[in-house]
């Protein structure tokens, strides 16, 4: 009863407190969607109140949309432009997802009780990856490579050493998750150098032959 009756006070003064005592929550909904493409979220409860107030957060902090009795909705200004609201009750579409909008959706509503009555995580297809050769030191009977897979927020760099027939990784395959949630490998077969990027929804690839650019092995990985 004490959480109620401050969450309450909250609403007096702010109504964009971002609440954090509930007396019930919902399974989060995986959502994968294509970048560029629209999502709708829809909530997983039917039987609202007149006076109930609906907040839909991206990631538990940031504010999209506020859902006040007898009002129009309230749209955040970042996401002016990019918020519909089709015919179910409480639903958002968001439109021209892109990488940063992967992210857990909830919705929260404050009535009699405070309760999570949707949650969806979102995820949208990866980004490009760019595979560069950032330095190429070489000897009479080894070449050595310093390699990196980038994409728009993160990257891998690694070492390449070859001799006149084969290659090798230092230390092995090298893999991060992104802060979007992705896998970003960078890995060798072969003589190839393969940068990737993927997820649940695509997977982007890039690729250089270190015949390219290591002298001793030129001609060994032409096919």
């Amino acid at each position: 009863m004490t959480y109620i009756l401050l969450t309450k006070i909250h609403i007096v003064f702010d109504c964009v407190f971002v609440f954090t005592v509930f007396t019930g929550s919902s399974a989060v909904t995986p959502v994968f969607v294509q970048k560029g493409k629209d999502v709708t979220l829809d909530v997983m409860k039917d039987g609202f109140h007149e006076d109930d107030i609906v907040f839909w957060r991206f990631n538990t902090s940031s504010v999209i949309v506020r859902f006040l009795p007898g009002k129009e909705p309230v749209v955040t200004e970042v996401y002016t432009g990019r918020v519909e609201f089709p015919q179910k009750k409480y639903s958002v579409t968001l439109k021209n997802l892109q990488e940063s909008d992967s992210g857990v959706y909830t919705a929260q509503l404050i009535g009699n009780e405070e309760q999570i009555v949707a949650e969806h995580k979102v995820t949208v297809q990866v980004s490009p990856v760019k595979l560069t050769v950032d330095s190429v030191s070489s000897s009479s009977d080894s070449c050595n490579l310093t390699v990196t897979c980038s994409t728009q927020d993160s990257d891998i760099t690694s070492r390449v050493t070859c001799d006149t027939t084969t290659c090798h990784q230092e230390g092995g395959e090298s893999s991060k998750v992104t802060t979007s949630g992705a896998s970003l490998r960078l890995y060798l077969v072969n003589s190839t150098i393969n940068c990737n990027h993927s997820n649940q929804v695509s997977w982007t690839k890039d690729t250089k032959e270190t015949g390219q650019t290591c002298p001793l092995m030129t001609g060994k990985n032409k096919r």
